[in-house]
This record gives C-alpha cells, structure tokens and sequence, in this order.
C-alpha cells in the first residue's frame, strides 16, 4: 500500500455503542470527476496518535474495478475529517 493522505467524503453510521461503521466515501479524482467506493467489509478498527491528532483508523477492503483492495481510512476526531490514507 502506498501512503496518498486524500481527504474523502464519508458516509458512516453509528451504533447504539457509538462505534462507526463506514459504509461508502467519495472520492474527488482529476478533472472534478468523483467515485463512489462501497466499503465491502472492515478488517480491523484501532484508535492511533499521528502527530498529536488522535484519528481512527480503519482497515477496510472493497470492490475496485473487479478487483478486491485492502487500504487503510482515518478519521481525525478533532477536526472531523475522514481520510484515505493508504491505498
């Protein structure tokens, strides 16, 4: 997996736990041209301190162009903002 750190649009739900569940994010590509990712499964979930900044990191795999990928999105509590970090 490579490190690109491109922030994403999320959509996301939450249980009665308060634990988030990512569903699909959207993607701003070249052109002003987006995609839409279905998250297919959450592999692992982990609270992480990347400078300073508490975030969630999220290991998810998904469908991409009849291809299964494993990468890696972030959520900054802090700010809120989500994040595709490694693809």
């Amino acid at each position: 997996m490579k490190v690109i750190a491109k922030p994403i649009e999320m959509m996301v739900w939450f249980d009665s736990e308060g634990v988030a569940n990512p569903v699909r994010f959207k993607l701003n590509l070249k052109d002003e041209q987006y995609r839409v990712i279905k998250i297919h499964s959450v592999i692992e979930r982990n609270k992480e301190r990347l400078a300073g900044n508490d975030m969630l990191k999220f290991t998810c795999e998904s469908l991409i162009d009849n291809c299964l990928k494993v990468y890696e999105i972030k959520y900054e509590i802090s700010t809120c903002k989500w994040i595709l970090f490694k693809y």
